[in-house]
């Protein structure tokens, strides 16, 4: 008997109808002699709905009223699949974040579970239950409500798998992770399986069926994710440490794009390492990811520096900016770009990726703004109306 830790998403648990036949599943992986502990996200656009409420109330919401707000739309699912679960004569209980003992550190909106305690749960599972549990959400030192931020549902279930030592499956409205996103091609082939590595840049580079930090805790204690259809027999995708003895024969697994970033660029600012050091420094302390960097050559010890951040960050950030420049025409802000990626394990040993795709981007007249690399992935900045061409032209040569 496993203890296994499935998640569902807000699209499958959007109706009643669908949270019927979610506890009609879980059910029945109950019945196989497992025992099963369920995270929740809230109700289709229950969180959207719920933002917009509090800005209809203001246009700068407290963040920690916020947290406290959209901390009830998984309490809602939660209770309801419970509900249904019992209808079904099977024993569930239902648990929010304090109830189990989610542990949470820094800012509201932006939390990282700390630490889980997990007794509650154990106790119930020790009892025949199933247990339900809010995701999403934490409590921090102080005692306040926190949440994880974006794919907190699926952070949550990893962790818990991690604490008892389970099995995490991950179910949403996909059927599996592709190598490009089917909706924008739709000769995209499904992977079986994915390195943690591979999935991990993916998903910070736009591909949205999975979050980062949820991967990050998975590959940390070795924790295989499966990622499949709700209620559907559909074969998904796992994703864990691939052998990779056969790497060489595909160097890229998966294309990745994004157009939720913005570049700033800063000109004519002192060519001192101290200076940028301080000024991403500076940016960091807010919870600001920056991701692509471009500095030009030193012209008279100045240089003009250039970065994307999430457009959500742009005005905090512009703020946080403002002592490193004194002039207003010294910033350049770029909306039009989109954030395009290929990744894969086998361009560690593989020769001559980028040099193909730049050729490709260059015989389609798409030009490249900025560059950034790690050992398995390529990312450029392109404008947002050559994303199509893009992404055709490069997952057909390399066959994703």
């Amino acid at each position: 008997m496993a203890i296994v830790v499935q998640k569902y998403g807000g699209s499958s648990v959007g109706t009643i109808e669908k949270i019927k036949n979610v506890a009609q599943t879980v059910v029945r992986r109950k019945q196989a002699g497992d025992d099963v502990i369920v995270v929740v996200s809230a109700m289709g656009d229950t969180t959207d709905d719920l933002i917009g409420l509090a800005n209809e109330v203001t246009s700068n919401p407290d963040k920690r009223e916020l947290d406290a707000l959209l901390s009830t739309g998984e309490m809602m699912s939660s209770a309801l699949l419970a509900m249904a679960i019992k209808a079904s004569d099977y024993d569930a209980i239902s648990y929010t974040a304090y109830q189990i003992g989610i542990k949470t550190t820094g800012q509201h909106g932006k939390s990282l579970i700390d630490d889980i305690d997990g007794e509650n749960i154990k106790k119930s599972l020790s009892e025949g239950k199933i247990v339900i549990v809010a995701g999403f959400q934490g409590i921090n030192e102080e005692g306040h409500i926190t949440t994880l931020g974006r794919g907190g549902s699926d952070t949550t279930a990893v962790a818990i798998a991690v604490k008892l030592d389970g099995i995490c499956e991950i179910y949403t409205d996909v059927d599996g992770i592709y190598s490009v996103d089917p909706r924008k091609y739709k000769d995209a082939k499904k992977l079986d399986e994915i390195d943690y590595e591979e999935m991990l840049e993916l998903s910070s580079l736009g591909a949205q069926v999975m979050h980062s930090r949820s991967i990050e805790l998975g590959q940390k204690y070795n924790i295989p994710i499966y990622v499949g259809l709700s209620n559907s027999d559909i074969k998904g995708t796992v994703i864990k440490g691939v052998n990779n003895m056969n790497m060489e024969s595909k160097p890229v697994t998966g294309l990745a794009t994004s157009d939720d970033d913005v570049a700033i660029t800063i000109r004519d600012i002192e060519s001192d390492i101290n200076t940028v050091s301080s000024l991403f420094e500076s940016v960091a302390s807010k919870r600001i990811n920056i991701d692509m960097i471009s500095q030009t050559a030193p012209v008279n010890n100045r240089v003009n520096l250039s970065f994307t951040i999430p457009k959500v960050d742009l005005s905090e950030c512009l703020e946080i900016i403002k002592p490193f420049y004194l002039e207003e025409n010294q910033i350049a802000i770029d909306q039009d770009i989109t954030k395009f990626s290929v990744v894969g394990i086998g361009m560690k040993t593989t020769s001559g990726v980028a040099s193909k795709m730049f050729k490709l981007l260059s015989q389609n007249d798409i030009g490249v703004k900025m560059i950034t690399t790690s050992e398995i992935r390529i990312t450029c900045a392109i404008k947002q109306k050559d994303k199509v061409k893009a992404i055709n032209v490069i997952a057909s040569e390399f066959n994703l």
